[in-house]
């Protein structure tokens, strides 16, 4: 048995996780951690999310002594800050945890990527290099060698599963940059409340126009550029991802279906449906449903995830079973 610490365990995702490693039969509990000084500390992770009562009952704890933290793990999950995984993965892999962090902290091999983007500069390029970028059904290699996993963000999941099997397979001009159009639930602001994401004050509305972080994040592991618009919607979780590209010349349907068939055939997390998908298919789901439709020389693709399973803690837990070895359908159907 992995024995398993989840730090940043009482946010949306970490309690996600802390689920997810109890149905695991591979995996033990071994610690649920907030920052020290956080007003979850020493509260019961089920009187703060009640699904996990009587399953996951275990008392969060400040993080105090990291080393004695590693020191007490094989297996570490970060949902945390970008800041602070940027701190504390190194200490975790120095001394031999397997990690899987789910911030952007090393996600982009790219160093002046994050001043940029996440206000921080990067002090860990070894590691920013070694690190594989876990986008499960496009990764298995790399996530079965790498001792750091840096899971990617909701948006990039929903995107890059929709792009990807037309770019790989040259069917799309990139000359004409994909467009994508994604709206997420307020669960993606995660669990502190403000007024940005209370459902009493949103409104259906773009944020982050030309500027997102997610833009480059795309950009870099699509292999070209994009135009992404987030939207933030008055639900709760899941994201729709709505995307136009123009078509290389000469492309056929068949030649597209064949694409999404050849890539997604044996990846039994990516659903390819008639029509268009919707996203209460696959809300509390690990699932990516894929629909498309052409006309002339576009293709207009929809991608739906559940932005706190499939965009976060299940894909984490997808790329456990893919690094181990385990059944990849484990804890998560």
């Amino acid at each position: 048995m992995l024995k398993t610490t989840i730090i940043g365990a009482t946010g949306y995702t970490g309690a996600e996780l802390a689920l997810m490693v109890h149905k695991h039969p591979e995996l033990t509990l071994s610690g649920l951690y907030v920052s020290a000084n956080s007003a979850d500390a020493g509260t019961a992770i089920s009187s703060l999310h009640g699904k996990l009562a009587g399953l996951v009952d275990d008392e969060v704890q400040p993080l105090v002594d990291v080393e004695a933290v590693a020191k007490e793990a094989d297996v570490i999950f970060l949902a945390t800050a970008h800041e602070v995984s940027h701190d504390l993965a190194p200490i975790l892999l120095e001394h031999g945890c397997q990690v899987f962090d789910l911030s952007g902290a090393f996600r982009v091999k790219k160093g002046d990527f994050y001043p940029t983007f996440y206000g921080f500069e990067h002090q860990h390029e070894q590691w920013l290099d070694n690190a594989a970028y876990g986008l499960a059904e496009w990764a298995s290699e790399e996530i079965k060698q790498s001792q750091l996993v840096a899971v990617p963000g909701c948006y990039p999941t929903a995107s890059q599963l929709a792009i990807k099997p037309l770019k790989q397979a040259g069917l799309i001009d990139t000359n004409q940059w994909p467009v994508i159009n994604a709206t997420s639930g307020a669960s993606g602001a995660g669990r502190k409340a403000t007024l940005a994401n209370s459902l009493c004050e949103v409104s259906l509305q773009p944020y982050g126009v030309f500027n997102h972080r997610h833009q480059p994040e795309i950009a870099t592991h699509l292999g070209c550029d994009v135009i992404f618009t987030p939207h933030l919607a008055d639900f709760k979780r899941g994201i729709l991802a709505t995307i136009t590209m123009k078509l290389a010349d000469g492309v056929s349907a068949e030649q597209i279906a064949s694409a999404y068939q050849s890539a997604y055939q044996d990846k039994p997390l990516v659903r390819l449906v008639e029509g268009m998908p919707k996203l209460q298919n696959v809300q509390f789901t690990p699932f990516c449903d894929i629909g498309w439709q052409v006309q002339g020389e576009h293709i207009i693709v929809c991608a739906v995830i559940d932005n706190l399973l499939k965009g976060a803690s299940s894909q984490a837990m997808q790329c456990l079973n893919i690094h181990y070895g385990y059944p990849e359908l484990t804890a998560l159907i």
